[in-house]
């Protein structure tokens, strides 16, 4: 799909920083309950054998959400490596990312703080599904714009189908949490199928365009 030729671009360099800087934010902010947690195990005298089983749940919650959202800024690097410039659009597909980026250490205070329940799993994994919605967005939006970057569309429409397969994980993850609460966050680990779940879907999707081909009468 060809560019407006009046369309606004903006150059990736402080568009990258401003990500990097957010995504940076985000992971310390994670630790500050941990932090309060240990002035708090400080004042109580506690031991730090104490201060390992009574806070587990923080620690954990932590370790989890710092390690996803390493994940994210991953992903995004390799997404916008060789994007040379960025429109509006792109912009506001970034800026709601780095939303879900900067609120996921809220979910993740209240599953390390208070008892779990199905709507905190519902906003904990929530959040997680609407950050890789953004990363679709902004994968599709690269697909029907190759003239902002220097990769092939087909680097593009593989990052789309793993994000497509990602949203159905956490989706598949989040069912199993709320309705079976003895697995909970566990559920999560089911994202380590998403490289077969990718394939998967690339497989349907090369079978509906080459049934489309063979079609009589379909357009070229």
């Amino acid at each position: 799909m060809a560019e407006h030729p009046s369309a606004q671009k903006f150059s990736t360099e402080r568009f990258k920083a401003f990500v990097d800087a957010v995504v940076a934010i985000a992971m310390t902010l994670l630790i500050l309950p941990l932090m309060e947690a240990v002035s708090d195990a400080g004042s109580g005298k506690l031991t730090t054998t104490e201060f390992f089983d009574e806070h587990s749940g923080q620690l954990l919650s932590f370790a989890l959400s710092f390690l996803l959202i390493a994940t994210f800024w991953m992903g995004h690097h390799s997404q916008y490596r060789d994007v040379e410039w960025i429109t509006a659009p792109l912009m506001w597909i970034n800026v709601a990312w780095m939303a879900t980026i900067v609120w996921l250490p809220v979910p993740t205070a209240m599953l390390g703080q208070i008892d779990s329940d199905p709507l905190q799993k519902v906003v904990y994994i929530g959040t997680l599904i609407t950050t890789q919605l953004a990363t679709l967005a902004g994968g599709i939006y690269l697909v029907r714009h190759p003239a902002l970057s220097t990769a092939p569309s087909s680097t593009y429409r593989a990052g789309v189908l793993g994000d497509l397969a990602a949203i159905i994980l956490f989706a598949v993850a989040l069912v199993v949490a709320v309705l079976v609460p003895s697995i909970g966050y566990a559920a999560l680990f089911v994202m380590l199928l998403n490289a077969p779940v990718s394939r998967l879907i690339d497989r349907v999707s090369r079978g509906r365009d080459d049934s489309r081909a063979q079609t009589p009468g379909s357009p070229e």
